[in-house]
């Protein structure tokens, strides 16, 4: 195996012309080794079972270094504090921090009004749970904190409580932005309509979508129009902020922080102008200084809440990891989906004994993190510390806060998740399957809520997968000329069927979802109906072992006549001498009519061709013959076989076998032909040199082995038969044509006795 030296420098490639360069730059690939099937490969790469893994072995070893192994598994702040860059990622991790405590700050009491809850609720929220992702989160760049999908599942009952139970394990969740974001944003969108229209007492959280738009519609006209007027100033200027943001975002070194300066402005000219006397707007109230002292989960709550828990962790974690990987992904590193289920976990679960609503990962404060130069979860250490001065100190001041500023904080923050409607263009385009289940989950997340919409979306996509690979890619492959290279000869125009060799592939795995639309595809792409001329053979051989029975029916009625005559005579003079007949002919005549004998012999016979009949050809018994003598299935998108696909793999070997085609397989990974063993699909009939290391050896092995063609017996006994007959008559019948037949020489025949019932002697 060897590469050929390049030829020619590029400035000479240059100026020949197009054809000529490419010569130039071809390389000759030359390989020689004998044609491999599976047995052969087996050989010569020593295959022998692969040693088990036991991991429970591992996990319960008890040692220093396996304890100290676990301590850094489950606590990373050990693993990456004492190697982080001071100098690096520090200032921008303190620019970072700043930035995102800003965002939290309004976010934070705006989400805990959504949840029914006191503002300072929604600052506990941003603290606690934030610090315990610091010290148990493995992605470097995502902002954990309140999320509005996850504040209120269910009717908010006027006080915090336990946040969702910890879960361990891996939970298979990978969500897409379309399937995530979109949903958030649906769930979003309900909750500022409660600031503007509804009081307190009459707040339909739990309600979907077009129910919440037509009880807006229905109240728009008791709106307050002070609250509606301050929630439009606040959300333009949030707009023009946002927007001068994205405008100057590379001469910026962070960006402006609108949500803090509206919030100040706002606090401002509520106590300056006294807007909840004047103009009737709510505001937030009285924030408690401090922090409270943990309380333990009411016990009596789990059962009722065990249904909104699990939804809430699925939904949660979701957007967590699928933000975590995305900041991975663009910034070289590793995020560990087990452990950031028990980050979330622990940031719930301590965050619910402190009294703080369930939280998750924003996608807006993440960008804010990421932007303006988050390296690490120092950024998000920095942010809580923020919050919990606001906590401590800083949280009176907001108490003049009009509420309709924190619902057009809402409103703006969504511009992001609903932006992404532009994405169905771009995924009718891309991958049209994504956009419906876009469509579906963007649809049943409005018709049905957040929760039931994401059950169904997973649903969808489940059953979707199933139909995707019951209807693959079938394909007849042909080869390129001088390569081992086959393709599909209805994509690529010089690939080339082999003569007598019919190559076929699927895309997908054959399992029993689709093995019978495998099946059928195979019989179709070859061009043969074979079910049709399994059926007409079968026919045929049904008709020929009806004629074979009734001529031994036959046999048996001779055999009987045969020897009820057996005391009958017929008396024969001749002039010769009766010695000499004796000696010569009559014998010869005796040994013909031996009627026990040669009855046996006629049904012996009949039972040999009935078995002969089994392996009559096609050309013999008139059907067409195929054009092709092998049939290679590629089974290299084979990643698992079940029963269902042994069978159906079987069957193929039969069904093509009755026609006369030799099946082989190809190019199987290592661990399908283990499953193959142990499913016991190799016996005496498929061993495993029907598969091959590749289809061209495959290919190549067909061509100089083609399957050979039985001899023709359908009619074995034609040429016994008359012979056999012929003495019958003879013996039953017999004539004076037929005896001068057998005694030539014009001698005199004289016949006495019965003459239903002759019998030769001498």
């Amino acid at each position: 195996m060897g590469l050929a030296d390049a030829s020619g420098p590029r400035d000479t490639q240059a100026l020949l012309p197009a054809t000529q360069a490419m010569e130039l730059r071809k390389r000759d690939y030359h390989m020689e080794r004998p044609l491999l099937n599976q047995e052969h490969l087996e050989e010569l790469g020593h295959r022998g079972s692969a040693p088990r893994a036991r991991p429970w072995q591992t996990w319960l070893r008890c040692s220093r270094a396996r304890a100290h192994a676990l301590l850094l598994q489950h606590l990373p702040i050990l693993v990456w504090l004492p190697r982080y860059p001071v100098r690096d990622w520090l200032l921008g991790d303190l620019l970072s921090g700043l930035s995102v405590a800003i965002m939290q700050l309004p976010q934070g009491l705006a989400y805990a009004l959504l949840a029914g809850l006191p503002p300072v609720f929604g600052l506990y929220s941003s603290f606690y749970p934030v610090f315990i992702y610091f010290l148990f989160g493995t992605s470097r760049h995502i902002s954990v904190g309140p999320l509005p999908p996850l504040t209120a599942p269910d009717r908010p009952t006027g006080r915090a409580r336990p946040g969702p139970l910890r879960l361990r394990g891996h939970l298979p969740v990978r969500a897409s932005r379309p399937r995530l974001y979109h949903s958030c944003g649906c769930a979003g969108l309900r909750f500022p309509a409660q600031v503007c229209v509804w009081a307190s007492s009459e707040q339909p959280l739990w309600a979907t979508v077009p129910h919440l738009l037509l009880e807006v519609c229905w109240k728009l006209p008791q709106s307050k129009v002070g609250t509606m007027v301050t929630a439009a100033v606040a959300g333009v200027v949030l707009v023009l902020v946002k927007l001068l943001n994205d405008k100057l975002q590379q001469q910026l070194p962070m960006p402006v922080p609108g949500e803090l300066l509206t919030l100040i402005g706002a606090t401002s000219i509520s106590y300056g102008m006294d807007l909840k006397q004047k103009f009737d707007v709510d505001v937030v109230g009285n924030i408690p200084t401090g922090l409270v002292p943990p309380v333990a989960p009411n016990s009596q709550l789990f059962s009722k809440l065990m249904g909104s828990a699990f939804a809430i962790a699925l939904v949660g974690f979701a957007i967590a990891i699928s933000l975590g990987k995305i900041f991975a992904l663009r910034h070289g590193y590793r995020v560990d989906s087990n452990q950031e289920l028990v980050a979330l976990g622990l940031s719930n679960l301590i965050g619910g004994i402190f009294q703080c609503f369930p939280v998750s990962c924003s996608m807006s404060r993440s960008l804010v993190q990421e932007s303006t130069g988050g390296n690490s979860q120092v950024a998000g250490a920095i942010s809580s510390l923020f919050i919990l001065l606001i906590i401590v100190k800083l949280g009176e001041l907001f108490h003049c806060l009009p509420k309709a500023v924190l619902a057009a904080i809402v409103i703006v923050n969504l511009k992001g998740m609903l932006r992404q409607l532009s994405d169905v263009c771009s995924l009718w385009k891309a991958n049209r399957a994504d956009l419906l289940i876009w469509l579906v989950t963007f649809m049943a997340t409005i018709l049905l809520n957040l929760d039931l919409g994401l059950v169904a979306a997973v649903i969808f996509s489940l059953l979707l997968v199933v139909v995707r690979t019951q209807r693959p890619h079938y394909s007849i492959l042909g080869q390129v000329p001088d390569t081992d290279i086959y393709r599909d000869v209805a994509e690529y125009s010089e690939a080339k069927e082999v003569p007598g060799v019919k190559v076929f592939r699927s895309s997908a795995t054959m399992y029993f979802a689709n093995a019978e639309f495998y099946s059928d595809a195979l019989k179709q792409r070859c061009g043969v109906d074979v079910d049709l001329l399994i059926s007409q053979k079968k026919k045929l051989l049904k008709k020929q072992e009806q004629l074979k029975l009734k001529q031994l029916q036959k046999e048996k009625k001779l055999q009987k006549q045969a020897a009820s005559s057996k005391d009958t005579s017929v008396s024969i003079n001749v002039n010769t001498s009766l010695e000499d007949m004796r000696s010569n002919d009559a014998e010869d005549c005796k040994a013909m009519v031996s009627p026990g004998d040669k009855m046996e012999d006629a049904t012996a016979s009949g039972q040999e061709d009935s078995k002969a009949a089994d392996v009559a050809t096609l050309k013999a018994l008139g059907l067409p013959q195929p054009d092709f003598h092998s049939l290679i299935l590629d089974l290299s998108a084979l990643s698992f076989v079940d029963t269902v696909c042994l069978k159906s793999l079987k069957n193929i070997f039969r069904d093509f076998r009755e026609i006369e085609v030799e099946v082989y397989m190809a190019a199987c990974h290592s661990p399908v032909v283990s499953q193959l063993e142990a499913g016991h699909f190799f016996d005496a009939s498929i061993t495993k040199k029907h598969l091959f290391a590749s289809v061209h050896d495959a290919v190549t092995f067909a061509l100089q082995h083609p399957r050979p063609v039985p001899n023709s017996r359908v009619s074995v006994s034609r040429d016994l038969w008359p012979a056999k007959l012929f003495f019958v008559n003879l013996l039953l019948v017999p004539t004076l044509a037929q005896l001068q037949g057998v005694f030539p020489g014009g001698h005199g025949v004289i016949v006495s006795g019965p003459s239903a019932f002759p019998a030769v002697f001498g």
